[in-house]
């Protein structure tokens, strides 16, 4: 019987420890690189004025490198905003009242050296606005804003809707990689710098808007 000798077993300890460290480093790695893309929505509030539903959201996120040179080079990026109500039933499944959803986009102008925000409402929910609103910014900085702050979004109108029943609103943002050009879907698919997303809930408070 032939017994391994202490140098090749300690050889083979540290050949082991070393494959632990690369996969915890690469682990960590991913781990950092989607913390920093990673989005959080800090403030959200569901009011009722009437029979319509009005949403206001804060998404905090910082943009990726990758997104940004995209932006630089002409390419324009697309977020999603999106709001569904619900009945909130205890004994079974929650009911889908309304959704509605927000286009955002956000563009470069070489030639004016400025940024472009374009909001448009109505993109396949159940309850079309038909908004559309325009601004240019000086700022990368100022047209994030503009992004980031959703302010009384109307979402609903709970015309056939028990007022008396408990109600939540959940609200998600998302980068909408299915509106970038080809190229840019395959190279964004899996990298965690084009993964921005949040979603959060909150209750339908029925005093109204004041």
């Amino acid at each position: 019987m032939t017994a391994f000798s202490m140098p090749c077993w300690k050889s083979a300890i540290a050949k082991l420890l070393r494959g632990w460290a690369l996969v915890w480093l690469g682990l960590l790695a991913c781990a950092m690189a989607q913390a920093q893309t990673n989005a959080d929505v800090t403030q959200l509030r569901a009011e009722r004025a009437g029979n319509e539903v009005f949403v206001s959201a804060t998404v905090a996120f910082e943009l990726p490198n990758a997104v940004e040179e995209a932006l630089l080079k002409g390419v324009p990026v697309y977020f999603l905003a999106e709001a569904e109500l619900y009945y909130d039933r205890w004994y079974w499944y929650d009911k889908r009242i309304s959704s509605a959803q927000r286009q955002l986009r956000l563009a470069y102008q070489p030639l004016t050296r400025r940024w472009r925000v374009n909001i448009s409402s109505g993109l396949g929910n159940d309850n079309a606005q038909g908004l559309a609103l325009n601004q240019s910014y000086e700022s990368l900085v100022q047209a994030m804003a503009a992004v980031k702050q959703i302010s009384q979004w109307k979402v609903a109108d709970l015309g056939e809707a028990d007022l008396t029943a408990k109600i939540k609103t959940e609200f998600r943002f998302r980068l909408d990689l299915a509106q970038l050009p080809r190229p840019f879907q395959i190279g964004a698919i899996g990298q965690s710098e084009w993964d921005i997303s949040a979603s959060a809930r909150t209750p339908l408070r029925t005093e109204g808007l004041r």
